[in-house]
């Protein structure tokens, strides 16, 4: 039985025209050797040797990484908004289906070494998407044009910087570093308004406000290495001082970053074992997210008393005896080693840290035990939700062995 199915955001009549132009005829086979050709061609941006089995995980993670964002117009150019108007795309493929929190770490710094033209479009959907919100910001996780509103933070701003600090060209900066800072300024998004008076989210007005004010904190950085770059030294500055923020959620007292209340102080009582919706954490708990400060490592280690100090609260990270039935209530916490939860995206970066406290070999350690036991070429051979390509981009670096800690750094 041939099928013939055809899918439009703005009208049926698109979506007609989609199925005149894009499925002319009825040759199964010469579509799919063409569908073939296609992939073996992209996929063949990066050459592997290694065992069967190793090769197989190796492109199958390539070709997850590849799969989003998705094109998402119509073959006359016309698209949905997030301002649910049709627009037309001139000069350009819309792209869309971004979940900004979890492709900002590792799966669109991958595509920018791989495919950097396709990066220029990519950041011209999310400027044309911003261009087109009622309210003046990029996307933080659109679908077919429009805005979900879900997961945290401004993350389209460090995709945009990371890809410009490495040479992607061919797009409106000063219209990308427009919409940024508005991203960045919006303040009934995420209680910005009090991170932007007070320095941190507080808890009793906004949740999850711990992780919030770590994440706005390391946007704020990735946005002033991209004005700075562009010669705006006054604007990265204002935002090289918001990128300190993460400090006010450090608590010294417990060895943990925390939720503050709007007067100051840590909201009690507390338990950095508990994770839960609402919580003073997004999809994590104080075990998770407290290594989350990728613009400063430095300085994070500092905080926790040196390297020694640092390299074993990590070491008490993966060596933890942990429950899984003590997050059965939050279902992206998956793939634990320790508290180290690789199903989820907070953790991605937390086993690269140990070379940053002279412990490389650590690192190492961990990223083989992480891979040979999160990873099988088999049905059920990711721990998580590959979260449009980045648990698959993780393994891509790794296997290659480096990863972007912190994008927009060029390092």
């Amino acid at each position: 039985l041939e099928v013939k199915v055809a899918i439009s955001s703005v009208s049926e009549a698109n979506a007609l025209a989609n199925l005149d132009q894009d499925g002319k005829g009825w040759d199964f086979d010469a579509r799919r050797a063409a569908a073939t050709a296609a992939w073996n061609k992209a996929l063949a941006v990066i050459d592997v040797d290694a065992p069967k089995s190793d090769r197989t995980m190796f492109y199958t993670a390539l070709y997850h990484a590849m799969l989003a964002p998705t094109l998402s117009m119509d073959v006359n150019g016309e698209y949905r908004g997030p301002d649910h108007a049709v627009h037309r795309a001139q000069g350009f493929d819309f792209y869309s289906s971004w979940s900004l929190w979890d492709v900002y770490r590792a799966q669109q710094p991958l595509m920018v070494l791989l495919d950097p033209a396709r990066s220029t479009g990519f950041i011209r959907s999310l400027i044309a998407a911003g261009q087109a919100s009622p309210f003046g910001i990029l996307p933080v996780w659109a679908y077919q044009g429009l805005e979900t509103w879900c997961m945290i933070g401004y993350h389209a701003v460090p995709v945009i910087a990371d890809a410009y600090i490495k040479g992607v060209r061919g797009f409106d900066a000063d219209a990308a570093l427009k919409l940024m800072v508005a991203s960045a300024t919006y303040g009934p998004y995420g209680d910005l308004a009090d991170y932007m008076k007070l320095g941190y989210v507080p808890i009793d007005h906004e949740p999850e406000a711990a992780s919030k004010t770590l994440e706005y904190a390391y946007d704020d950085w990735s946005l002033a290495q991209m004005a700075g770059a562009m010669g705006k030294s006054g604007m990265a500055a204002t935002f090289m001082q918001r990128a300190g923020n993460w400090r006010n959620a450090w608590d010294p007292k417990t060895g943990f970053m925390r939720a503050k209340l709007s007067n100051g102080q840590f909201r009690e009582p507390f338990d950095p074992t508990f994770a839960g919706y609402g919580s003073d954490y997004t999809e994590g708990n104080a075990w998770q997210y407290s290594w989350y400060v990728p613009q400063d490592v430095p300085g994070l280690i500092r905080a926790m008393g040196g390297d020694a100090k640092f390299v074993a609260k990590l070491d008490q990270v993966f060596d933890a005896k942990v429950d899984p039935a003590q997050f059965k209530n939050v279902e992206d916490i998956t793939g634990l080693i320790g508290w180290y939860a690789h199903g989820n995206e907070p953790s991605h970066h937390i086993a690269y840290l140990y070379d940053y406290a002279g412990a490389a070999w650590k690192t190492q350690q961990r990223l083989k035990q992480i891979m040979d036991s999160q990873y099988a070429p088999r049905p059920d051979g990711l721990s998580g939700n590959d979260d449009l390509g980045q648990m698959s981009a993780w393994y891509i670096f790794t296997a290659l062995g480096f990863y972007p800690v912190t994008p927009a750094s060029d390092v």
